[in-house]
């Protein structure tokens, strides 16, 4: 018979990369396809883009000890694959599409921010450089460029493309490179943090990482467990999972990491999320002293962090973290709360997207109402197809969360869901055209943990036409009505009337806290009877502002919150206020 073409080896390996119910004669077939596609020499870079991509799902769901053995020293001698496939010759573009960026002996160019680069400065020094090929912004650099470099504005004065990098040569330490003597540079500028990302980031620098064999790899990354998890059933598929159960379980097993161990967890997860071409808040600013760890069970674990009170949000409480999946990172999530509605947004890597999402994403909904006590969840359209998720709208993502119970907050949207799901059941073959996806993703969708599972997906609730949005915007027609715009008068007298309202005028703020009020102080001015709340009232309404400026993290924050029924209700009323709605 004639051997089979390393397509149809693949195609074998996608079949059979799920456990099923075969059980071990399915593992035999699969470890003998395993071997014979390893010993083939690929000739082009999707197939091997492929095989990498099977392999880390491998790793990722187990199906025995032995599977997991052949895997890890595929992957690990991976990159003398990719090089030998250079050295053919092959088109390697393929490699630098951020679906598949990040695997071994590969690079990427890509534009970061100042914060992002800075950490690839640092931790990867050897391997990062900056790309001045074919640079013409020369007016910006212009005008950042005397910062740096005492008299260099005397040459752009007189040459509009002064030779900048002859510049940088005579300045930089010998056997520096150009990014660690920029970034160097403007660490030692004299201003703020923010000031320093204001001034780097209109250069739009492209960076170049040359990733090697390093374990800031795809391929490589790992997280050392003390189990693993071997799949030797089939897997929990999305119609097994019922939210209403897992929200009523028991608490998930969870511990608070050491900040040396917070620090290296977020060191690997700003690779993780970098050699994706990502930027995540969480990631950039995350606080190693509030990392928390979940074992969520069957291999997978969730961790969960803030950040610290000088990157938090004015009024949302702000989570991020990531999953790993038998130690391989598997996705990232992150959290914006207010009292007891989260929005969360899950984002799991393109490779894992066919493992157990569904099981993965009630589980991370279970630990969000463990650690935050959030009961009402809420997915932003663009998760679920809208904006321009093209990609949302072809894999279906809105049905994704409709059929694990999640529904439509629009009565219009209503209407139309129930309408698909009559030809759905009507009719086998009926696929939801994208026209009418991009529809039903034009709005949230929610899901309510209540008693009665029947009750949390088909009727209204108080959040549903809730915007924090609507807050900020009726804080802005004040200002413009009573401040003629002016946003620092604004501020100082809505800080004025609030403190002689709740009775702080001589309270002891620090800075974060004062910072905290002076946000919270735009919205409470809004409270037409904030001068007659009770004395309670007002003091837990401080002590809310100062939990928000904690160093302990903001989940005593959001606790503090729920307890406010006055507070609840104002906040409520101000994001659904009709007169300050506009379109999702």
């Amino acid at each position: 018979m004639p051997a089979s073409s390393i397509e149809q080896l693949l195609d074998r390996l996608e079949e059979l990369k799920r456990p099923a119910a075969a059980g071990g004669r399915g593992r035999e077939r699969l470890a003998v396809v395993l071997k014979q596609t390893a010993r083939r020499r690929f000739a082009d870079a999707p197939a091997l883009i492929r095989f990498h991509e099977i392999l880390l799902y491998l790793r990722a769901y187990p199906q025995s000890a032995s599977l997991v053995e052949a895997t890890e020293k595929l992957l690990h001698s991976f990159a003398s694959r990719v090089e030998r496939l250079s050295a053919d010759g092959a088109d390697m573009s393929a490699f630098e599409a951020p679906d598949v960026s990040g695997i071994a002996a590969t690079g990427f160019s890509a534009v970061f921010g100042y914060d992002i680069t800075r950490w690839l400065a640092r931790a990867h020094a050897s391997r990062v450089q900056v790309l001045w090929d074919d640079y013409e912004d020369h007016a910006h650099l212009n005008l950042v460029w005397p910062k740096l470099l005492p008299l260099f504005e005397e040459d752009a004065y007189s040459d509009a493309h002064a030779p900048f990098l002859a510049w940088v040569r005579a300045a930089k330490r010998r056997g520096e490179s150009d990014l660690s003597w920029l970034m160097r540079q403007f660490e030692r500028l004299p201003v703020g943090e923010k000031q320093k990302a204001e001034l780097f980031e209109p250069l739009r620098l492209w960076v170049r990482w040359e990733l090697g064999n390093s374990k800031a790899t795809r391929t490589l990354m790992r997280r050392r467990v003390r189990r693993i998890f071997y799949h030797d059933a089939p897997l929990i598929a999305r119609r097994d999972v019922s939210l209403a159960r897992e929200l009523d379980a028991p608490p998930l097993a969870v511990e608070r990491l050491s900040r040396a161990d917070g620090e290296r967890l977020l060191a690997s997860g700003r690779d993780t999320m970098a050699v994706r071409f990502r930027e995540l808040h969480g990631f950039t600013f995350g606080d190693p002293r509030s990392v928390v760890r979940a074992d969520a069970g069957r291999g997978l674990e969730i961790f969960l962090w803030g950040v610290p009170p000088a990157r938090r949000l004015p009024l949302l409480g702000y989570h991020a973290g990531i999953f790993f999946k038998n130690g391989v990172p598997m996705g990232y999530h992150e959290g914006l709360s207010l009292f007891e509605r989260v929005e969360i947004g899950l984002n799991l890597f393109y490779t894992f997207r066919d493992g157990e999402s569904a099981w993965a994403y009630a589980r991370l909904m279970r630990l969000y109402r463990q650690l935050l006590g959030a009961d009402v969840f809420s997915i932003d359209p663009y998760q679920l197809g809208g904006s321009g998720n093209e990609e949302g709208i072809e894999s279906g993502a809105f049905w994704f969360y409709r059929k694990l119970g999640f529904r439509p907050v629009r009565a219009e949207l209503a209407t139309l869901v129930a309408l698909e799901e009559r030809k759905l059941a009507a009719r086998k073959n009926y696929r939801t055209p994208p026209r009418v996806l991009r529809r039903l993703a034009s709005g949230h969708v929610i899901y309510e943990a209540r008693d009665d599972a029947e009750a949390a997906t088909t009727t209204t609730g108080e959040w549903d036409r809730f915007a924090v949005r609507n807050v900020g915007l009726a804080v802005a027609r004040r200002m413009a009505s009573e401040f003629d715009g002016d946003a620092g008068r604004s501020r100082a007298a809505s800080v004025a009337t609030v403190k002689r309202a709740l009775g702080a005028v001589g309270a002891k703020l620090n800075e974060a806290e004062e910072r905290a009020f002076s946000n919270f102080a735009l919205v409470l001015a809004l409270v037409p009877d904030l001068v007659r709340w009770t004395a309670v009232e007002k003091r837990d309404a401080l002590s809310i502002v100062r939990a928000k400026a904690s160093g302990a993290g903001e989940s005593r924050y959001l606790r503090l919150l729920c307890r406010h029924a006055r507070l609840r209700l104002e906040i409520i009323a101000l994001g659904t206020n009709v007169n300050s709605q506009v379109k999702e």
